[in-house]
């Protein structure tokens, strides 16, 4: 992948030959990324979707119990579709440019509850939160 690191740690029991095989089934070759770790055990992983669906649920098992197996608590592993619950680039650019607008060309004499309204329209506040 042009993406990704040229060097990233990965689970040692996911063989390089499985990997090889299983980068070519995600989305631009993005192979799970162990990005982040806690002290309390709590391991983010981003990983890419899988293309072909009907290897979906087999690939995901294998990469989700190598994880698992590499995880200081033995954690099982949670799963959230990101793309579902955050916005997506062009949605943030888009408040961001509306926000740059609000406050340079809106005129502040305008009563408070409206500017704040007007800011709350941009959805900005709500995509850094």
């Amino acid at each position: 992948s042009t993406s990704l690191p040229e060097y990233f740690v990965v689970p040692s029991s996911l063989a390089d030959q499985d990997l090889k095989l299983y980068s070519y089934s995600f989305i631009g070759r993005r192979m799970p990324l162990w990005s982040w770790n806690h002290p309390n055990g709590s391991a983010l992983v981003r990983m890419a979707n899988i293309k072909d669906v009907l290897q979906q649920r087999r690939i995901d098992q294998r990469i989700c119990n190598a994880i698992t197996r590499s995880h200081p608590l033995r954690s099982d592993v949670y799963k959230s579709d990101l793309d579902k619950c955050l916005p997506n680039i062009q949605e943030i650019q888009a408040a961001h440019i509306k926000l740059k607008q609000l406050c340079v060309n809106e005129p502040f004499d305008e009563t408070e509850e409206k500017w704040l309204s007007s800011l709350e329209n941009t959805h900005w506040l709500e995509y850094i939160r």
